[in-house]
């Protein structure tokens, strides 16, 4: 009787192994799925889809996961020594703007870093000052430049916001078109990864962008099938965390990310009955395959 069940255990093994495979997925815990849908800072969790870093992380960059910067320019630089130097809306062509992407992404590359979190392409006169492009399409090219690096934000759009995320958890927006067609150029142009902002607009009713069904359905609308970031949910505080991660996944985020190491190990153990329940499945696909896209094995 053992025998017969070691070998009935061993073929449902089996086959949930070769429904994975089929499925584009290798053999994963849930536990393990539920950690690469967390991006955190450093210290991190184990197995987490990303870690973000700053200067003060320079020396301790980790290998084998996914590195994620802010390096924008200006004000906006995780590194101040490394390209781009200079602030958006100092740039004034498409030239200029893809030569500084390229050069942007070899130098953070360099230190082992293969995402940079921009460009910023909300449409100018925004909240975000010298963050702002003067032009979508100076953005677009900066992300050219960037290539499989580039990870746009902050959709749909901050340019009408009256001030930042980053300064109140209660901004509202306008849905743009023009600023909505930036994004779409972009995606057009392949970039792998788009951060999706904070804000609240009308048309996403009572809930955040980042939060929102309706956003991340109007992001797959444009034919993007890359990895969907939420803006860093380390924001609304500690309290915040677990239920932040379970809104945004719930959503559509493929990540979800943090600043904050043990809120973002706390959010994994938050997502586990979601993982087991199958409904990471598809953001963990699109995440093994943007890490597929940047170099890097299975986890």
């Amino acid at each position: 009787m053992a025998v017969e069940l070691a070998a009935l255990f061993q073929a449902v093994a089996a086959l949930y192994g070769s429904t994975a495979a089929a499925a584009g997925l290798p053999a994963l815990t849930p536990a393990q799925k539920a950690a690469l849908v967390v991006v955190s800072g450093l210290p991190a969790p184990r197995g987490v889809g990303g870690v973000i870093v700053r200067t003060r992380d320079r020396g301790h960059v980790p290998r084998g996961v996914v590195v994620l910067a802010d390096q924008e320019g200006g004000v906006a630089s995780a590194f101040d020594d490394l390209p781009p130097g200079r602030p958006a809306a100092a740039f004034h062509g498409r030239r200029e703007a893809f030569l500084s992407g390229r050069a942007t992404r070899q130098a953070l590359q360099k230190l082992g870093v293969q995402v940079d979190l921009a460009p910023v392409l909300d449409l100018a006169g925004g909240p975000l000052g010298l963050r702002h492009f003067g032009s979508p399409s100076f953005g677009v090219a900066f992300a050219r430049g960037l290539g499989r690096a580039a990870c746009v934000k902050h959709f749909p759009g901050l340019g009408s916001a009256p001030i930042s995320t980053d300064e109140s958890p209660h901004v509202r927006a306008r849905l743009s078109p023009r600023e909505l067609n930036g994004f779409k150029a972009a995606i057009q142009a392949g970039v792998p990864c788009v951060m999706v902002g904070h804000a609240f607009y009308g048309r996403f009713g009572d809930r955040r962008a980042s939060f929102s069904r309706a956003a991340y359905r109007l992001l797959r609308k444009t034919g993007f099938d890359g990895v969907a970031i939420t803006d860093s949910v380390s924001v609304f505080g500690s309290p915040e965390a677990v239920p932040s991660a379970l809104k945004a996944v719930r959503a559509g985020a493929d990540l979800v990310l943090f600043t904050n190491g043990r809120d973002a190990a706390r959010a994994i153990r938050a997502l586990v009955p979601l993982a087991r329940r199958g409904l990471l499945d598809d953001h963990v696909r699109r995440v093994i395959a943007w890490r597929h896209r940047l170099g890097l094995m299975n986890p």
